[in-house]
């Protein structure tokens, strides 16, 4: 059976290579550099997540897939605050950002609730 988290931050990340390499071509390196890492890096950690020692290793492995998506999200409205990508860009990616934010933020906090944890002890 196929994750769908999984299947979504993967195909997100081919996004983010994408147009890693367009913000690249327009030789803004540093900014190319830093959506690649940390919109590459939510997929990397839900794919740890899955292969998790424990149930609270799993959620930290999600807490951290949060917090690089909404690090991405910064990013990406800077992006699109600073011109360096186009509207039709930025509205493609930054939905698909939303979603993963939105189920990502599910998905801790059922983890959270089926474990008794409160989110402060992991903050």
């Amino acid at each position: 059976m196929i994750n769908p988290i999984v299947e979504k931050s993967f195909s997100f990340a081919i996004k983010i290579v994408s147009l890693s390499r367009s913000i690249r071509d327009r030789k803004e390196y540093e900014l190319a550099r830093q959506i690649l890492r940390c919109g590459t890096s939510i997929g990397a950690n839900i794919a740890e997540a899955q292969k998790a020692q424990s149930d609270r290793d799993f959620l930290a492995k999600m807490y951290i897939a949060y917090k690089e998506a909404s690090e991405t999200e910064y990013w990406i409205k800077l992006l699109h605050a600073t011109k360096t990508i186009s509207d039709n860009e930025y509205q493609d990616i930054v939905k698909d950002t939303d979603e993963l934010l939105k189920i990502l933020s599910s998905i801790t906090k059922s983890t959270e609730q089926r474990l008794g944890i409160k989110n402060q002890e992991f903050k």
